[in-house]
C-alpha cells in the first residue's frame, strides 16, 4: 500500500470516526461539522496534485474542511431561525418593552425580542424599534434594529 492510500484512508477513517461519535449527539453540530468539514476536505485535497503534493493537498484540505465546517456549526441552524423567526413575529405586536424569548432545546441556542419604540415615518408607515439579544454556544450578541410595516401588512426590517 501506497503512503498516498494509507494517509487517504486515514483521514477518511478519522472523520467517519468524528461524525459517527457525534451522530448520538444531534446537539452537537460544531463537532459533526468539523468531522464532516474533514472528510469533505481531505477528500477536495487528495484530488488536487499527484504523489507528495497530493498528500500535502489532502492534510490541507482535512484542515481547512475541519476549520470550515465547526464554523458552520457554532452558528445558527434552521431550526434556531425558525424559533428566532416566531419570537420576532410576535415582537411586532407585543407592547413596548415586553420581552419575547425563544429557545432551541436541541441546540441550547436562545434570544430575546424587546420592542422598545414605535412609531410613524415621514410617509405614514408604523415602525418598531427593538433590541435583539442571542446566545450560541453560550456567547451573547446584542443588537438594536428597526421594522416596519409594509402596506401588504407584512414587515420589513430596514436596519
Amino acid at each position: 500500500m501506497s503512503l498516498r492510500t494509507i494517509a487517504l484512508t486515514a483521514t477518511l477513517m478519522a472523520g467517519v470516526a468524528l461524525s459517527g461519535c457525534t451522530a448520538y449527539d444531534a446537539g452537537n453540530k460544531e463537532m459533526v461539522g468539523t468531522g464532516l468539514g474533514a472528510v469533505v476536505g481531505g477528500l477536495a485535497g487528495s484530488q488536487i496534485g499527484s504523489g507528495d503534493g497530493q498528500l500535502w493537498a489532502t492534510g490541507a484540505g482535512v484542515l481547512l474542511g475541519a476549520l470550515v465546517g465547526s464554523e458552520l456549526g457554532r452558528s445558527l441552524d434552521k431550526a434556531d431561525m425558525a424559533y428566532m423567526n416566531q419570537a420576532q413575529t410576535r415582537s411586532y405586536s407585543a407592547p413596548i418593552g415586553e420581552t419575547i424569548s425563544w429557545n432551541n432545546p436541541q441546540s441550547g441556542n436562545s434570544g430575546t425580542y424587546t420592542p422598545v419604540r414605535d412609531g410613524r415615518t415621514n410617509s405614514g408607515s408604523y415602525c418598531r424599534e427593538y433590541q435583539q439579544t442571542i446566545y450560541v454556544g453560550g456567547q451573547q450578541e446584542t443588537a438594536t434594529g428597526t421594522a416596519c410595516q409594509q402596506p401588504d401588512g407584512t414587515w420589513k426590517i430596514i436596519n
